[in-house]
């Protein structure tokens, strides 16, 4: 006999890496947009203002979000002229895996739920008191 408590873990249950990566990362839409973005297009090497455009945000939020991804090592931003940055998937063998496993979970939608409080959370989102 089995008490209530004992559940067969989920699909949709974050490993430690993938747990570290949204909460250091990949903590915003955008990011999230951005990561699909490389994930489904792994040899692209664009300019922020054409990646907005593929993905239909905000060229400037887009600037900000690939500049962050960037500095946390996502994606390689390279300088090509002195206005023109391209950014492209970082080679990084493990962070590619990361990616890949956190794309893949994502199609369980018990998984992106999870993701989704995750992100909204990390962005101290409030409810509305205003119904």
């Amino acid at each position: 006999m089995t008490n209530g408590n004992s559940r067969k873990p989920s699909k949709a249950q974050m490993d430690e890496a993938i747990q570290q990566f949204l909460s250091e990362k990949v903590n915003s839409f955008i990011k999230w947009d951005l990561v699909r973005f490389f994930h489904d297009t792994p040899h692209a090497k664009d300019t922020a203002p054409n990646i907005a455009r593929y993905i239909g945000r905000d060229q400037t939020t887009v600037e900000r979000e690939l500049a962050a991804l960037a500095q946390n090592g996502v994606v390689q931003a390279e300088q090509v002229a002195p206005d023109v940055t391209v950014y492209s998937l970082a080679d990084d063998a493990d962070t590619r895996q990361t990616i890949h496993r956190f794309m893949a979970a994502c199609h369980d939608r018990n998984f992106r739920v999870k993701v989704i409080n995750q992100v909204i959370q990390a962005m101290q989102f409030t409810p509305s008191h205003d119904f």
